[in-house]
């Protein structure tokens, strides 16, 4: 993977905040087994000393994540999440056809550390809600915006799952991939190749977050798609 150039990231700056579309398959904090891989931390400290990540997003999910130049601006956003008080909207294309006029979920999450996943646990799992919005249905998919209300880990995803509305190419929640020969009638593969999957990896995008700055004013920023997230909805407004 060629390095990336921190710069190009950048969807806002001021003298406080960074805030950046996170590239899929880049982990936001330094991994314990990888010391040479790139994180995003990491690159944002080369581009500012004093950076730290305010939240963070799963290593295979792109979109917006805001980075604290200073420790004030850091308190200062983390105290907003820790209050609910910033909005985070996520997009997210799903396997079959729903219709979420907000729907909510609320379902406590509890992680097995041992297994990197989630599962519901009414006992001793941790307060999650979550709220969904269809944006557009498909003939067999559905792209649904999805505002977690909790951080959990994993929680839009098995929240998803609970909605019998899995995310696309989300095997450990139970979604499938989106091949084009089940869009596009008379599709053919070329001899002797395997169809490849149109997204790879979960189709989840943290499209905006909303927060407020160090002089209360209120910011939206969103985070535009990815070029593998975008080949996919092109494909679904084309055949789905």
């Amino acid at each position: 993977m060629k390095p990336l150039d921190f710069k190009d990231l950048i969807i806002f700056e001021n003298e406080d905040y960074i805030v950046i579309n996170k590239p899929p398959y880049i982990a936001s904090l330094d991994e314990r087994q990888a010391d040479n891989s790139q994180s995003i931390l990491r690159m944002a400290r080369a581009y500012t000393d004093d950076a730290q990540l305010c939240h963070r997003l799963d290593k295979e999910t792109s979109g917006v994540l805001a980075i604290a130049k200073n420790p004030e601006a850091y308190r200062h956003l983390s105290m907003q999440f820790e209050h609910r008080e910033t909005v985070k909207r996520y997009h997210a294309v799903v396997n079959g056809v729903h219709d979420f006029q907000g729907e909510s979920v609320y379902l406590p999450i509890l992680a097995l550390p041992k297994d990197g996943i989630v599962k519901i646990d009414r006992t001793k799992g941790k307060e999650a809600e979550t709220l969904f919005f269809t944006l557009k249905a498909y003939r067999q998919y559905t792209i649904v915006e999805c505002l977690p209300i909790t951080g959990r880990m994993h929680q839009i995803r098995i929240h998803l799952m609970c909605l019998k509305a899995p995310i696309v190419s989300d095997p450990t929640y139970g979604g499938k991939p989106v091949f084009l020969s089940a869009l596009k009638r008379n599709f053919n593969l070329k001899k002797d190749t395997d169809e490849q999957p149109l997204m790879k990896r979960v189709a989840l995008h943290a499209y905006s977050l909303t927060f407020n700055l160090l002089n209360g004013e209120e910011v939206k920023i969103e985070a535009p798609y990815p070029k593998d997230f975008e080949v996919l909805v092109k494909q679904l407004e084309k055949y789905g």
